[in-house]
């Protein structure tokens, strides 16, 4: 998951940079925690027999990807599934749609808060400002999750609907992915803006205005 340029706020606004990455670190570790335990519900224990069944990022995320993070702005998780254990009729798809409807639930949810705290007239810009950040953070995920591109949760969604439309050449399927994810990653602040409008809308039609 891309968030920009992220390491000069560490000293151009130190507030920002440890609430942002509180709430990415947070927002990955809850969508792979999900997808390990629907995963184990369905019948495939590997996720959780290899210790996914937490919200430890070094375990979710891994060292690397926190690095990557702190530094570029870039981050990810992953957890191990089986669908040779999965028996259960649209069991790969539940896996799959569990960690980004994690994202979506967690957006609302921030995005109810938000509104209940101006509400209540509770006087912390700053604080509103980083749940409504939150918000917008977890759409993102959800969005970009949802893109059907190999390594993204969205692909083995469209595999289920479409299964013979997307069996290529491995060859074509590696570029089309390269090609995809630069494009999609260069379009990434589009993607925040989008997701910000529908926050802001949403968080109007919350208190009415």
């Amino acid at each position: 998951m891309v968030m920009g340029v992220f390491i000069e706020y560490l000293w151009k606004d130190p507030y920002f940079f440890f609430a942002a990455a509180f709430l990415v670190i947070f927002s990955i570790c809850c969508h792979e925690f999900m997808h390990a335990y629907v995963a184990m519900k369905l019948g495939d224990p590997t996720a959780a027999d290899n210790g996914h069944l937490t919200l430890n990022p070094l375990k979710q995320m891994g060292w690397f990807s926190l690095l990557l993070f702190a530094f570029f702005g870039l981050a990810w998780g992953q957890v191990p599934v089986d669908p040779a254990n999965l028996r259960q009729r649209g069991a790969a798809l539940k896996v799959a749609l569990a960690g980004p409807l994690t994202n979506l639930a967690l957006a609302v949810l921030m995005l109810l808060f938000c509104a209940l705290l101006l509400k209540t007239g509770i006087d912390n810009e700053r604080a509103v400002q980083m749940i409504f950040y939150g918000c917008v953070l977890n759409m993102v995920l959800f969005m970009l999750n949802m893109i059907p591109v190999p390594g993204f949760d969205g692909f083995s969604v469209a595999e289920h609907f479409f299964p013979g439309f997307l069996h290529i050449k491995s060859e074509a399927l590696t570029i089309v992915t390269v090609v995809l994810i630069i494009v999609l990653f260069s379009c990434i602040s589009y993607l925040f803006a989008f997701a910000e409008f529908l926050g802001i809308s949403g968080l109007r039609l919350l208190l009415g205005r």
